[in-house]
Formats: C-alpha cells, sequence, structure tokens
C-alpha cells in the first residue's frame, strides 16, 4: 500500500530539490525513499523506475526554466530582453544546479514531443535572436552562442573559480553588452 501523501509530483519535486542537493547524478530510487523515511519498493507504484524518475525531474527542471525565461522577458525586446534572459538563465543555473543538470539530460524523443517546457524554452530562446533579424541558420548559431556562453560563466561562477577581485556582475554587464553588438552586427548567412 503506498504512504499517505506520496505521488508522482510530490516525489519528483523532492528529487529536484535533492539534486540540487546532491547533484543530479546522485539521485537514486534509494536516496529518494531515504527522505521520506519510506522503503524503495513504495516509490514504485508512483514511477517506473530510475529513468522515469530522472525524466520526470528533468521535465520539471524544464517547466521552471521555461516559466523563468518566458516571464523575465515578457514585454522586452532588444538588450532589455537579452539581459533578462541570460540574467533568469544564469540565476536559475547557480541557484538550482542540480536542477539545470537534469534540463541538460538527453530526453527521449517522446517526452520532449509531449513536452510544452520543452518547445516553450525553444520558442522563447529563437524569439530572442529572430527579434535581432536572425533567421536560419544563424538563428541556430546564435542560439548555441548564448547557451555557451551563459552555461559557461554561470558553470564557473557557481564553483566559485572567478578568484579575481572585480565582480563577476561587472564582468557580466560587459558579456550582455558584447553579446548584444554580436547580435545587432551578425553577419547574415548567404
Amino acid at each position: 500500500m503506498a504512504r499517505a501523501g506520496l505521488n508522482a509530483e510530490r516525489l519528483t519535486a523532492a528529487a529536484a530539490e535533492l539534486a540540487d542537493e546532491i547533484g543530479f547524478a546522485n539521485v537514486t530510487v534509494s536516496e529518494l525513499a531515504r527522505r521520506f523515511g519510506v522503503k524503495d519498493a513504495s516509490l514504485y507504484s508512483h514511477i517506473k523506475n530510475l529513468q522515469d524518475l530522472r525524466t520526470r525531474v528533468a521535465l520539471y527542471a524544464l517547466r521552471d526554466l521555461a516559466d523563468r525565461l518566458t516571464d523575465a522577458t515578457a514585454g522586452k525586446a532588444g538588450k532589455d530582453a537579452l539581459a533578462a534572459f541570460g540574467g533568469a538563465y544564469r540565476a536559475f543555473m547557480v541557484r538550482h544546479p542540480g536542477r539545470y543538470a537534469a534540463s541538460q539530460t538527453p530526453l527521449d524523443p517522446e517526452a520532449v514531443a509531449g513536452s510544452e517546457a520543452v518547445q516553450r524554452v525553444f520558442r522563447t530562446t529563437y524569439a530572442l535572436v529572430t527579434a535581432y533579424g536572425l533567421r536560419e541558420p544563424d538563428a541556430t548559431d546564435a542560439v548555441r552562442l548564448l547557451r555557451s556562453t551563459f552555461q559557461g560563466f554561470a558553470g564557473i561562477e557557481a564553483a566559485g573559480q572567478f578568484g579575481h577581485p572585480r565582480p563577476a556582475g561587472e564582468s557580466w554587464n560587459k558579456i550582455i553588452d558584447a553579446l548584444d553588438c554580436a547580435l545587432s552586427h551578425w553577419q547574415v548567412s548567404p
């Protein structure tokens, strides 16, 4: 019999919190069961297996990220939208490293196709670069530039590896300026 109060949604939220605490790769059914003070078998009436749990956490994280990105960019354009998008991305990655790692996990194509969150992340990201006048294949190149830059900066920041006394926020502002300049002056593919 399932323990009262446990359901797939509650387990997913708890696993996302656990991922932020111990790392997404370290989340297991056993670790999650310990958090609730139950045996592993108690969770299997709500989740299929570890892969199912990890997929649920990835989609949960992507919903959270999609909400943050769309909320941050709503009503903004150009550099303001870029700064808001980048700030939301950076904050999510630094504050929720386990969820961010989950959001970067390769997912089954069916899970991706059925996820509104995945589609919202794509739409918001591509809307940002197409507002700069970029179309394919340049839009994809620009998205890759942004993602690489934001992920790289936030990853270094989250690891506490910016050892220089200059505040990271000042460097971040220069990066946003540089990205805005790059997107505004993009050499469009023929």
